[in-house]
């Protein structure tokens, strides 16, 4: 299988090496360069690669930018990313990003070549060290996101709205946390009116998208 790949960084010099390295493999053929992340996305619109060799770090759009956009458009094309930092949040941006993984450049050619040829089989480059990383800020992420579309409501609200979500009445769900009927009423009026939300179908929607379950298992 002959690989079709696009090599981008702003450096000239890096470029050169880069096809004059990849050249030399039988099978892979470097079907253009690109000089910036802008660039880039032309190039990969233009040839259709089965891998971009992305540099990270280049003015303006950075390679991370490039990579989201890239993926958008071809979910199929295998993303690595050049860097001289094994840096978390870079790593982490880049996977969120969509790219296969990253290649140091200080390593050696031969890394880079046998990182296209898995990329390439649709293999992702993380080891498992980075990749409990990087699942680690995932969490941390989805945690964030949670925490922050339901800040405004209370403990007990939090429980009410849980309850909502699995569908059960005022009448259940006063039972269930020992509170009059009128007190879930006013409950429930208070959330939707936090959350702007019209009725308890919106507010069993928005507990379902958001991970609510999941929420009030950290919450506690």
């Amino acid at each position: 299988m002959t690989l079709r790949v696009l090599i981008v960084d702003d450096h000239e010099v890096v470029r050169l090496g880069l096809r004059t390295l990849l050249s030399n493999q039988p099978d892979f053929i470097v079907v253009d360069e690109a000089a910036s992340a802008k660039e880039s996305i032309e190039k990969a619109a233009q040839h259709h690669p089965d891998v971009v060799v992305m540099d990270i770090r280049m003015p303006g759009m950075n390679g991370i930018e490039a990579c989201e956009i890239i993926k958008e458009q071809q979910p199929d094309v295998g993303v690595i990313m050049l860097t001289s930092y094994a840096e978390d949040e870079m790593l982490f941006d880049a996977i969120s990003a969509g790219a296969a993984g990253y290649v140091l450049k200080q390593g050696g050619g031969e890394e880079l070549v046998r990182a296209i040829q898995r990329v390439g089989k649709g293999d992702a480059l993380l080891d498992p060290a980075v990749t409990q990383r990087v699942l680690a800020r995932v969490r941390q992420a989805t945690r964030q996101e949670q925490a922050a579309a339901f800040n405004d409501l209370t403990e007990q609200e939090l429980r009410v709205l849980g309850l909502v979500a699995e569908g059960c009445t005022n009448k259940e769900i006063a039972k269930a946390l020992f509170l009059g009927e009128g007190t879930v009423r006013n409950y429930v009026s208070s959330i939707l009116s936090k959350l702007s939300l019209t009725n308890r179908a919106e507010a069993a929607a928005y507990a379902v998208r958001h991970g609510l379950h999941e929420f009030l298992e950290e919450f506690g």
